[in-house]
């Protein structure tokens, strides 16, 4: 595997946020799973989906340091939770059967990934900045897996993405509720990526 890879997964946790939970109030909203879950998990299955094991290079796109939190409605971390992301690729191709692109799927890019909170509720990916396709502005799929629940799914947002406006999930959420499903995509001052994403995810309490 590569070596850069394996520092990311194992020695992610410990650079991530370590502010302490604000009081939360606003639930983030849920939104469809979308028809592009994957079928089958790939085999390479971690929390870094632009290295792929047996792939020279890295995934096209800017690659995107995502990182937050998971907090429950009292602003109190939610540890060893499974969160899950799925999302096309650069060229707008999901790694999905029904996926009824003609552009070449870009073998570099895992499509999904997965990890598991932290103490601290903190989680971390390393993805691309989300584009569109047709009929979709930019988004990532978020699931969330608490026990003895049935998982929480919603659609993270490019903020400023000038597509938000004319898309119909989009439009769904209550306009003072956007801001809790779109993150800034900013330059990274971290090796290995482009852009970094902060986005912190607020569950109900059973």
């Amino acid at each position: 595997m590569n070596q850069n890879r394996r520092t990311f997964v194992l020695g992610g946790a410990g650079l991530l946020l370590s502010a302490a939970a604000p009081a939360a109030s606003l639930l983030t909203p849920r939104q469809t799973a979308g028809p592009f879950y994957p079928p089958e998990l790939p085999l390479d299955n971690d929390n870094d989906l632009v290295h792929v094991e047996d792939q020279a290079g890295v995934a096209k796109g800017l690659v995107t340091d995502l990182r937050g939190r998971l907090l429950d409605s009292n602003g109190r971390p939610m540890s060893g939770m499974r969160i899950e992301i799925w999302q096309c690729d650069a060229n707008g191709r999901y790694r999905h059967p029904r996926d009824p692109g003609d552009a070449p799927i870009d073998p570099a890019f895992q499509g999904f990934g997965h990890t598991i909170s932290d103490a601290q509720g903190r989680y971390r990916f390393l993805t691309i900045k989300p584009v569109p396709y047709p009929g979709r502005t930019p988004h990532i799929h978020v699931a969330v897996y608490p026990p003895g629940e049935r998982p929480f799914v919603t659609q993270l947002y490019v903020a400023g993405e000038a597509r938000n406006g004319e898309d119909f999930l989009y439009n769904r959420i209550p306009t003072e509720l956007r801001p809790l499903v779109t993150a800034e995509f900013s330059q990274s001052a971290s090796a290995g990526s482009d852009l970094r994403a902060d986005w912190d995810l607020v569950l109900g309490v059973a």
